[in-house]
């Protein structure tokens, strides 16, 4: 056995088109991004710190100390046959204070580095071995305008939730996505592990794909193909000519029609024999 082992990761495909659904051609990703390890353990502690990390912290409540009334003694100490009360502000009490009730805190948790990145790691490559992971070269809207963006999502056949990874210069395509109650929008420097595990779909461009992309060798099909079959039967039956379908349709609806005809001249003349005997 040799002092240096290198692992030998799978190479990932996907498929890269416009925001159109026109196929581009079939790329290679970065399998330090995209073939990593997927540490279920590891994952679940950084995605619970990423969540902890989003709770405000603001709540409080008010103890026997903080909440008001209660100064006089509501009844006397002896000869009541009841328990001895000092304030009607103690927690047992309608209208007391809390006993050990939440108060403002900080829930960060402490989470290395390299964990948080390598649970980035391990959300991609789960989600680029499901098929789940899209790239576009580019959005190409004008304007900002939500009825593009759905567009775009049906072409490339990216459905659920799904998450668009932008760059800061992609304000258009931030404002088109912006209305879509289904659609996550995140910068690629704020991407998360969080952000991946809840989304069903990943959409890259080729600025914000972590890693390198290289070409795929020639002839690589990408085997789950996210883009809708009935474009390329579209295209295909546009290219030849006429649509298949009209052409079912014409023919059958000829020959009826040339049968019906000649049924009548038979019977037109059968009419004018009788009528000469």
């Amino acid at each position: 056995m040799t002092d240096t082992m290198v692992e030998s990761r799978p190479s990932v495909l996907v498929e890269r088109c416009n925001d159109s659904g026109e196929l581009l051609g079939v790329v290679q990703l970065d399998p330090e991004y995209f073939a990593a390890l997927v540490n279920v353990p590891l994952l679940h502690q950084v995605v619970t710190a990423q969540l902890a990390a989003k709770r405000a912290g603001t709540h409080s409540t008010k103890t026997r100390a903080e909440v008001s009334g209660g100064g006089a003694k509501p009844y006397r100490q002896k000869g009541t046959g009841r328990a001895r009360q000092g304030t009607t502000r103690a927690p047992q009490f309608a209208g007391g204070g809390i006993a050990f009730g939440p108060k403002p805190r900080d829930y960060t948790q402490s989470t290395p580095r390299k964990m948080v990145r390598q649970a980035l790691r391990a959300a991609l490559s789960d989600r680029a071995m499901e098929g789940r992971v899209c790239l576009v070269d580019r959005w190409s809207f004008e304007v900002p305008k939500t009825k593009d963006a759905v567009a775009s999502l049906a072409a490339l056949g990216v459905d659920g939730n799904v998450l668009v990874v932008i760059s800061g210069q992609d304000v258009v395509a931030e404002r088109s996505f912006s209305n879509l109650s289904y659609v996550s929008i995140v910068e690629a420097g704020q991407l998360t592990a969080y952000d991946v595990v809840v989304s069903d779909w990943v959409v890259f461009t080729d600025e914000t794909m972590p890693g390198e992309v290289s070409d795929a060798p020639e002839g690589s099909v990408v085997a789950n193909s996210s883009r809708p079959v009935a474009d390329e039967i579209v295209e295909e039956t546009t290219e030849a000519g006429e649509p298949v379908a009209d052409e079912i349709i014409a023919e059958p609806a000829t020959d009826e029609l040339a049968g019906d005809e000649a049924a009548d001249d038979e019977a037109a003349e059968t009419d004018d024999e009788e009528e000469d005997k």
